[in-house]
């Protein structure tokens, strides 16, 4: 059964200012406005390009792994974030697609969703659930290709691994929705265990992980423990790959790393992650390009990202875990170049 909604929906059931589209050409044309877009954006959209609409705004941001016209094409049901129009918004805009090359794009202004620490809005609960499931998706889709090819058995028990992953991602952000309860700080989780298996999380091979065998034991839920180095280092690793600093802003220092394919078409530098422990807790540290002393005030809150495509959640997540078990977390140069995160518990 298709979870897709019938075609003619009255644009006059919905509050919220609404478009109807239709795919055309490779492109999403507005077939009809209701009168609170109207009346907001101060216009009559019909017959113009959705992607027209989209330029109009500074930051256009997915739930999903593409942009958002590609979506709208493609028929995907994702959110879509827009910002930097005017005065108005910013906008999370729900897409709504029929099962006739057509569809719905609900725009719902975020000054008007529920703080964080009442209610999580649509655009966080979504986002959270796109960010998190992405990476054991990413380790089943190469298992599953790996068993194809070998025939080998031990790749559908990490396929089956991964499945399991997911359904807990899923079950947290409902836990998340329903009852408020992120964190449950109540257990004795060894540090090193916790790292350890969130690497296994991390399908890539241009990164290399050393973990100390003399990590602390420490008391707390060791599920968000996970979650929060998985979060750690997938910013090390897609950070690292790709370098989208030039190395100037590298707070001053000259990596030694080189985070791009050379000229001779060689393969980039894995980068190096490492954990160890330190005075009070332990750190995560890398030697990819760093995080300029100007963005650490701004790094970990929800949506700010330096990479296209980036969702902004991965260290927002990470704070958010450390603050629910009381424990606090900076950021200083590594040794090697690029950052380091300071866990204090």
């Amino acid at each position: 059964m298709s979870d897709k909604r019938p075609a003619a929906i009255p644009l006059s059931d919905f509050r919220d200012p609404v478009l109807a589209y239709t795919i055309e050409g490779g492109d999403a044309h507005v077939t009809a406005a209701n009168e609170a877009f109207e009346s907001r954006f101060d216009s009559e959209p019909s017959s113009t390009q959705v992607s027209a609409i989209f330029d109009q705004f500074n930051r256009q941001d997915t739930t999903g792994d593409g942009d958002p016209l590609t979506h709208l094409v493609r028929g995907d049901r994702v959110g879509i974030r827009l910002d930097g129009y005017g005065h108005e918004g910013p906008f999370f805009v729900r897409v709504i697609p029929s099962d006739d090359q057509s569809g719905y794009l609900v725009f719902s202004d975020l000054r008007d969703c529920p703080d964080r620490e009442d209610s999580p809005g649509i655009d966080q609960v979504a986002s959270v659930i796109s960010h998190d499931l992405r990476n054991p998706l990413d380790v089943a889709k190469a298992h599953l290709r790996a068993a194809e090819e070998t025939g080998d058995p031990e790749h559908f028990q990490s396929v089956s691994d991964a499945h399991d992953r997911m359904e807990r991602i899923i079950r947290d952000v409902l836990t998340l929705t329903r009852d408020g309860a992120v964190v449950d700080p109540s257990e004795e989780v060894g540090v090193e265990t916790a790292a350890r298996s969130a690497w296994q999380t991390i399908d890539s091979e241009q990164a290399a992980l050393t973990v100390s065998d003399s990590l602390p034991t420490v008391t707390g839920d060791p599920d968000r423990l996970q979650r929060l180095f998985e979060n750690l280092f997938r910013n090390s690793v897609e950070h690292g790959m790709v370098d989208d600093r030039t190395e100037s802003t590298n707070h001053g220092t000259q990596s030694s790393r080189n985070h791009s394919a050379t000229g001779n078409g060689e393969a980039p530098t894995p980068v190096s992650i490492s954990v160890q422990p330190s005075k009070d807790g332990f750190y995560v540290a890398d030697d990819g390009p760093g995080i300029p002393r100007a963005e650490r005030d701004v790094v970990f809150e929800a949506g700010y990202s330096t990479r296209d495509g980036g969702t902004g959640l991965g260290l927002a997540i990470v704070e958010r875990i450390v603050e629910a078990h009381g424990w606090e977390v900076t950021l200083t140069d590594a040794d090697s170049g690029g950052v380091q995160f300071n866990i204090r518990v």
